[in-house]
């Protein structure tokens, strides 16, 4: 591997880890986000507890940090899977271990999003239609993470894309419902925040 891959994959590992809902909702409310709702840093949070707006930019600029690094990657490598993993893996783990705070962001759906719209469009599509079923039927945005999730990996079979590429997208697939099972928990009491619980700070309990 030389300089440039290196230099890519420490790039997508920072440009992942940029804590966008922390710092939105540092600069808008004056608030630790970690300390609200569901405590987690990510766009469904930060929805709640911040605002629509807030939350819709955090939602972008996540899939940006994913998109752009695998963008890159192809930009340089473009017949080089190794390379665009690499960089779309390193993008997701900085997301969701982030080094600016304390190694624990987000759980990686819009990051994950990113990247795949950039390796794997036509999947991420249905995957997006799943995401936004789920959502609809339930009002549970970790409903549609987790069936979008659980649905891409079999999408990307069906479409017969190219393994290593449907390799990664069944790991980034489990990692997103690991880091959903306080959800699915919470989903199980019925104590899962609604998608229209609105942005009342008074009305946020931090959640595990």
């Amino acid at each position: 591997m030389d300089l440039l891959a290196v230099g890519l994959g420490a790039l997508s590992y920072l440009a992942g880890g940029i804590p966008t809902g922390y710092l939105l909702a540092r600069r808008l409310k004056g608030i630790d986000i970690r300390e609200h709702g569901s405590g987690n840093p990510g766009a469904a949070n930060v929805y709640r507890v911040v605002g629509k707006g807030a939350g819709a930019a955090t939602l972008f600029v996540d899939a940006l940090k994913g998109f752009f690094p695998v963008m890159l990657a192809r930009h340089y490598y473009p017949t080089d899977y190794t390379i665009q993993i690499l960089c779309g893996a390193l993008a997701i783990v900085g997301h969701v271990w982030t080094i600016f705070l304390g190694f624990r962001g987000g759980k990686g759906v819009a990051t994950s999003a990113g990247v795949f719209i950039a390796l794997l469009p036509k999947p991420m599509l249905g995957a997006i239609g799943v995401f936004i079923l789920g959502v609809a039927l339930t009002g549970h945005i970790s409903v549609g993470s987790m069936a979008a999730a659980g649905l891409f990996p079999i999408f990307a079979l069906l479409l017969k894309e190219p393994w290593p590429l449907t390799a990664m997208g069944t790991a980034a697939g489990l990692l997103i419902l690991i880091k959903h099972i306080p959800n699915f928990r919470r989903l199980v009491l019925g104590e899962e925040l609604h998608f229209s619980h609105g942005s009342h700070l008074e009305k946020t309990e931090k959640r595990p």
